[in-house]
């Protein structure tokens, strides 16, 4: 456990690298045989699995969901755990302690509340993150502090920048504003905090090399990639109700993929 944390770690160190977001254990399987270094869960995506919406996935979920991953796969996951749960810094302790012994390396931490519909003022979510902070540094966790101003039509970006700038110094490790997508809004976010940034990879924004370029660390998918294999199979669903046809088994994995990412 310590040697996949420490490798987690250690990627934060220098470069860039990707984070996908696996929504099971079969998309971390494969992901993982691709050639992927660490991977993370995505709260959308697991709630997809479980066929619920988002930010309705329970605690006990998330962590059965981390441990079944954990132990699939070789890799660093990183968990995206929301608001870890908790209103309390007991409660936000208790759900690090939940996640580290599911076999997180990597935990994240948001400051919107979907009960009130509200970013937390900047206070608050430093003294969250502080809690957060602290558990995980018991454990060696890499903590990474969301300002999520840009995912709920907030795009001051000088309050983004000061919420994580206030995060970092509470203790986390890594920064996140997610729905950021220009380049000189990246480039002065990554400039001004002074820490390992990770950007969330969006149609409209930098490819993966120009973000590598601005100095961001970790580029991750979010929900993205179980949208586009649930996309697929409601395509292929289709294509058989309407037409009857199969064109789609052109497009599924091989049986040497198979293989790989899931074993002989």
């Amino acid at each position: 456990m310590d040697s996949l944390r420490d490798r987690f770690r250690a990627l934060h160190d220098s470069g860039t690298f990707l984070l996908p977001n696996p929504w099971d254990v079969g998309s971390g399987r494969l992901f993982e045989s691709l050639g992927f270094v660490a991977l993370a869960t995505t709260s959308s995506g697991l709630a997809a699995s479980l066929g619920k919406r988002d930010q309705q996935v329970t605690r006990d979920e998330l962590v059965a969901h981390v441990a079944a991953l954990t132990a699939a796969v070789d890799v660093p996951v990183n968990v995206d755990a929301e608001r870890l749960f908790a209103d309390t810094t007991d409660g936000i302790i208790e759900s690090v302690e939940l996640l580290a012994a599911a076999g997180a390396s990597g935990i994240s931490i948001e400051d919107y509340d979907p009960s009130e519909d509200c970013i937390e003022t900047v206070a608050a979510g430093a003294e969250r993150v502080a809690a957060a902070a602290e558990a995980c540094g018991r454990h060696g966790i890499v903590l990474t502090a969301r300002a999520e101003n840009h995912l709920y039509g907030r795009t001051d970006l000088d309050d983004t920048i000061t919420r994580l700038l206030a995060y970092r110094d509470a203790g986390a490790d890594v920064l996140y504003a997610p729905g950021l997508t220009g380049r000189a809004e990246i480039a002065r976010l990554v400039d001004a905090v002074k820490a390992p940034v990770n950007v969330l990879a969006m149609g409209a924004g930098p490819s993966v090399a120009e973000l590598a370029e601005l100095g961001v660390r970790r580029v991750s998918t979010g929900g993205a990639l179980a949208w586009a294999a649930y996309g697929a199979a409601r395509d292929a669903a289709r294509e058989l109700l309407e037409s009857g046809t199969t064109t789609f088994r052109s497009r599924s994995l091989t049986g040497e993929e198979i293989r790989a990412a899931f074993g002989a």
